[in-house]
């Protein structure tokens, strides 16, 4: 589970710009708070709740948790996909293998080439670690 700030915002990221999709929703006037379940396309038993309190909290820390890693069919494709929605790869896949960008809640989330790592590619190869990660 993973607390968002703005639920909108962290659709784009998630849904747009990561690839997940959206399997169900449960809004609880009562309590007060938006639950909403992603999957990674083709393996909706691994699922990443998205909890959204609607009267305003501040989250510290959101790499304390460790953080969210998913494999990707291509991580060069994946990562001009995720700039191509504006965000900022903090740790370019240099090496064909990783990068890590960050949620609109701070939440570190880690690419993996599925297989074997790609050959070095520009302009990924010469780019530097950005911030933190």
């Amino acid at each position: 589970m993973v607390r968002v700030t703005d639920l909108d915002a962290s659709l784009r990221f998630y849904c747009e710009a990561l690839g997940l999709r959206e399997l169900r929703r449960h809004e609880s006037p009562q309590g007060r708070f938006t639950l909403v379940f992603l999957a990674a396309p083709g393996d909706d038993d691994a699922q990443v709740e998205l909890t959204y309190n609607w009267d305003p909290e501040t989250y510290t820390g959101g790499r304390n948790f460790g953080h969210l890693a998913y494999e990707v069919d291509d991580i060069y494709a994946a990562c001009a996909q995720l700039q191509a929605h504006g965000v900022t790869i903090l740790r370019p896949p240099r090496d064909g293998r990783m990068a890590f960008v960050r949620s609109p809640d701070q939440i570190s989330v880690e690419l993996l080439q599925k297989g074997q790592p790609l050959p070095p590619q520009q302009p990924w190869q010469d780019l530097p670690n950005v911030g933190s990660w």
